[in-house]
């Protein structure tokens, strides 16, 4: 077994439920709920997570609105990502390239212009593709998906961090979209002891 045989098994999963994936992420991006109050989006994650066969502790470090999904399949490394899913007030917007908030709420309200309902989306989607991959190839290891919320205002790495939720983590891969296309973002994998 290659490695490309097991990303393109990762990449086949994401495919098939790119339509999934993306209902998903609307219903994120319609919830635009800011910091420490995204109940609704929350929600949808630990119950998504569920139902592909992740143990999820919700409320994770005392966070209402957090939580840590983990899902193993035997003796291995462990690799954790992070869904980020807060709005941020001012932002409302309609699916449109120009500034329209959402129809029937204040131009103040709450939206997703990084889009934080993508960012979060994705590293939810690497999870459930590297999961499919593992199965379908029986490599051993451990995955861990973060829910962070309030990451605008730093709230919840913080805490995660200082609880010892991270201790234990072979490797993170963290990502953030860039201003423009092509972004200038690239996701990155770095062994936690490197820090």
């Amino acid at each position: 077994m290659t490695n490309i045989a097991q990303r393109d098994t990762a990449l086949a999963w994401i495919a098939a439920n790119e339509g999934r994936l993306s209902a998903f992420n609307a219903r994120i991006w319609a919830h635009a709920e800011p910091a420490w109050r995204e109940y609704r989006s929350a929600r949808d994650y630990v119950d998504l997570l569920q139902a592909e066969g992740f143990t999820v502790e919700a409320g994770s470090g005392g966070m209402p609105t957090a939580f840590v999904a983990h899902w193993s399949n035997g003796a291995g490394p462990t690799l954790a990502g992070f869904a980020e899913y807060d709005a941020v007030p001012g932002n409302s917007q309609q699916v449109v390239p120009y500034q329209a908030p959402r129809e029937g709420l204040h131009p103040y309200a709450a939206g997703h212009t990084d889009p934080h309902s993508v960012l979060g989306t994705a590293a939810l989607a690497a999870m459930l593709g590297a999961k499919a991959a593992m199965q379908a190839h029986g490599t051993p290891g451990t995955l861990k998906l973060f829910g962070e919320p309030a990451e605008k205002v730093c709230g919840s790495k913080p805490i995660h961090a200082a609880k010892g939720y991270y201790d234990g983590l072979d490797a993170a891969v963290v990502w953030h979209p860039g201003p423009r296309t092509p972004s200038p973002a690239i996701p990155i994998s770095v062994p936690i002891g490197a820090r």
